[in-house]
C-alpha cells in the first residue's frame, strides 16, 4: 500500500505539494486529477523515490522510503510521463537491462520479458533498435520495464499519451486486471474519462494541496452535483479552489 503523510516539497519560496495525506489500500486505482502545475508528477516523482520531499513521510509496502529508498523501489513500478529509453537497444536488450537492474534471475526473466512484449503487442519489434519505435511503442515498452520486477505498487504517470485506442483499451484492462491481482495503483492523468473508467477513487489536487478527495460518488456529494460528469465536477472543484485561494468566498 501507499501512505503519504503531509508531504510537502518547496522549491524556494514555492510551494510544489503542501502537506498533502493520502492512503491508497492493495487492489486499488486511486486516480489523481490535476491541471497542469498543481503537483502531480512532482509528487509522482517523490514516491518513485527520483526527488527528495522538503518535509513529510513516504511509506510504500511497510517501508520508509527516507529510511529504505531501495526496499522502496523494489516493489514499485514507475511509468513517467516521458519515459527515456535507450535508443541504441532492442527493446529486449532493454528489458535484459531492467532485470539485471532488478537481479531477476535470468531464466524468470525470460519467461516473464517474453509474457510482457507479448501482452503488450510488441514481440514483433521485440530485436529492432528503439530509436525506429514510434511513441506509443515506447510508452508501452516503459510499461513492460515496469512491471517486470512483479512490483506490488505501480506509479502511473500520464499513461494513455501517445496510445492509439487500441493500446488504451489494452492499458485499461491491464490496469483493472492488476489491480483485481492486489497491485495499489496511483494513476495521475488528464484524461477524465480513463480515470473515471478504472478508478476506485479519485483525488483533486491543485496548487499543491488536495482539494478533494473520495468515490466519484462522494465526490458529487461533496459538490451537490449528483449527476455531473466528472469533467464538469473537476471544473467546478478546481475553480472553487482557486477562488479560495484568491481569498473569495
Amino acid at each position: 500500500m501507499i501512505e503519504i503523510e503531509n508531504l510537502t516539497k518547496r522549491y524556494g519560496d514555492f510551494c510544489a505539494v503542501n502537506q498533502l495525506s493520502l492512503k491508497i489500500e492493495p487492489g486499488e486505482i486511486f486516480g489523481f486529477l490535476g491541471i497542469n502545475g498543481a503537483g502531480k508528477t512532482t509528487t509522482l516523482k517523490m514516491l518513485a523515490g527520483i526527488l527528495l520531499p522538503t518535509s513529510g513521510r513516504i511509506s510504500i509496502c511497510g517501508f520508509d522510503m527516507r529510511e529504505n529508498p531501495l526496499a522502496v523501489k523494489a516493489v514499485t513500478g514507475y511509468i513517467p510521463d516521458r519515459p527515456y529509453i535507450y535508443g541504441k537497444l532492442t527493446g529486449r536488450e532493454f528489458l535484459y537491462f531492467i532485470a539485471d537492474l532488478y537481479e531477476i534471475d535470468p531464466l524468470q526473466a525470460d519467461e516473464r520479458i517474453d509474457r510482457l512484449l507479448s501482452e503488450y503487442g510488441l514481440l514483433k519489434w521485440q530485436d529492432e533498435l528503439i530509436e525506429s519505435y514510434s511513441y506509443g511503442m515506447k510508452q508501452r515498452l516503459a510499461t513492460c520495464a515496469a512491471l517486470l520486477h512483479k512490483p506490488q505498487v505501480l506509479i502511473v504517470d500520464e499513461p494513455m499519451v501517445g496510445l492509439d485506442p487500441c493500446g488504451a483499451r489494452l492499458l485499461k484492462a491491464s490496469l483493472k486486471k492488476y489491480a483485481h491481482d492486489g497491485m495499489a495503483i496511483l494513476l495521475s492523468t488528464h484524461s477524465l474519462n480513463v480515470a473515471e473508467e478504472v478508478s476506485d477513487r479519485l483525488g483533486v489536487i491543485h496548487k499543491g494541496s488536495l482539494v478533494a478527495i473520495g468515490t466519484l460518488a462522494e465526490i458529487r456529494q461533496q459538490t451537490g452535483d449528483q449527476n455531473g460528469k466528472l469533467e464538469e465536477i473537476f471544473l467546478e472543484i478546481t475553480s472553487q479552489a482557486e477562488e479560495n485561494a484568491n481569498g473569495r468566498p
